[in-house]
């Protein structure tokens, strides 16, 4: 029986938080590197568990977890904590950011694919599947459940200091031509800008056959 493509994505793009640029050969540095592009055939037709995390940029905390049990009593729990304090970080560079999905990328993929795409500073992105298959019924997760979830990430308490935005662009995307054709579970976080906090949780649980 052929499944249908379940998709999460998360997106946050010129999100910028003022501070002050202290060094122009570092600001330079950052826009030239700040660049996050997955193109051509990459992971084309790939299966299984796909795991792809991505940074272009300073300070950024990415994470993609998943965990699958079954059981008579099948039961998944994950705990991530991500912190980061004390760090003085340019929140006003680089004035040009950019975040794509290009190509013929994750065409006729299968799986779960978990994908955290960054390109700026002191951001923060998180993909989390927990799914179970249980002989005792169906268990379901609704949305405060999910909430209550012990999985948090957060780039907060960061060194800053500025008076002005900086003006630049920005930007994230998926051309049409990729990942057409995915079958299965698929958790997207883009970024490009700074201090942003994304995720995509997704609890499964699912009754087994006699």
């Amino acid at each position: 029986m052929k499944t249908r493509a379940l998709l999460l994505v998360a997106a946050a793009a010129g999100v910028m938080l003022p501070a002050l640029a202290r060094a122009d050969d570092y600001a330079g540095m950052l826009g030239y590197l700040n660049q996050s592009r997955i193109e051509g055939r990459a992971l084309t037709g790939a299966s299984g568990a796909i795991a792809v995390n991505q940074v272009a940029g300073d300070l950024n905390a990415q994470a993609n977890l998943v965990g699958m049990a079954q059981g008579n009593q099948a039961r998944v729990d994950i705990d991530a904590r991500s912190t980061s304090s004390r760090n003085s970080v340019l929140l006003d560079g680089p004035l040009h950011a950019s975040a794509h999905i290009d190509g013929q990328a994750l065409q006729g993929a299968n799986g779960i694919a978990t994908i955290n795409q960054t390109s700026g500073i002191a951001n923060t992105s998180m993909n989390v599947v927990r799914a179970t298959l249980a002989r005792e019924g169906i268990r379901e997760s609704d949305d405060e459940a999910l909430a209550e979830s012990s999985v948090t990430a957060s780039a907060g308490g960061q060194g800053r200091a500025g008076n002005g935005l900086a003006a630049g662009t920005r930007s994230v995307g998926v051309a049409a031509s990729a990942m057409q054709g995915f079958d299965g579970v698929l958790q997207l976080n883009q970024i490009a800008g700074a201090g942003n906090d994304t995720a995509n949780i997704l609890g499964m649980s699912v009754h087994g056959n006699p």
